[in-house]
């Protein structure tokens, strides 16, 4: 089995690296709600429908709001999957870089209304930025998910972590790449761990990393044909 790195591999870490910015900008500034992390989301709701929280918990309408976005962007990506795949058999066209090249999109619609409130929003424009952001990071899973690559999620550390130990236990559990599952764990550590420095540090640029990071990544993906669950 491969494990040295490509070019895809390259790609997969940026666009872990993507979330991982938006997920710390997201809990910081925009109240205890993250744009990837789902899980962590609903775990938040059931604490908050306890009223679990000490005084500063997230808003409840913002999750909830948040965890609608999130779920459009997967609809909306795994039609453009659908309908590229049969433009691809026509024209030769990717869905994957089509709709990458969407999140990359909507997260510069998130850049620019950052930029717009210098990254100090309201709690109206938290909630409209929170829901730009799970929006593309929505995408960007559906994206990922439809290459069906064992143990990879770009925006869920939990299942490749879980994969990851799996294949550490027994190579023949998941037969994914222990090598690729590790590189986009550091991907999204590192991309948490830029996003909270640029907030310490750079306040009003934190929100320019994970469009970077996702144009690099689609740069990466152009230049070859995209990783495949058989690389």
């Amino acid at each position: 089995m491969r494990t040295h790195p490509t070019s895809g591999d390259g790609a997969l870490m940026l666009l872990s690296a993507a979330s991982g910015a938006l997920d710390a900008i997201s809990f910081i500034v925009f109240g205890k709600v993250f744009s990837a992390f789902m899980t962590g989301n609903l775990v938040f709701l059931g604490l908050g429908t306890a009223d679990a929280f000490a005084p500063g918990g997230p808003d409840l309408g913002r999750v909830c709001i948040v965890v609608v976005a999130f779920s459009a962007g997967v609809f909306a990506a795994a039609r453009l999957a659908r309908r590229a795949r049969r433009a691809r058999r026509a024209h030769g066209t990717t869905g994957l870089t089509r709709s990458l090249g969407v999140v990359l999109g909507i997260e510069l619609l998130f850049l620019g209304g950052w930029l717009v409130v210098e990254g100090e929003p309201s709690s109206a424009a938290a909630t409209l930025l929170a829901v730009i952001a799970a929006l593309a990071m929505g995408m960007q899973t559906s994206a990922i998910g439809s290459l069906e690559i064992k143990g990879v999620f770009t925006t869920a550390a939990t299942g490749t972590l879980v994969n990851l130990s799996r294949e550490a236990a027994d190579r023949r559990v998941t037969q994914a790449d222990p090598a690729r599952m590790a590189r986009v764990l550091v991907g999204l550590v590192l991309g948490a761990l830029g996003g909270g420095l640029l907030l310490v540090h750079a306040h009003p640029l934190a929100a320019a990393l994970p469009p970077l990071l996702t144009l690099f990544a689609l740069a990466l993906l152009t230049a070859r044909a995209p990783v495949t669950a058989g690389d």
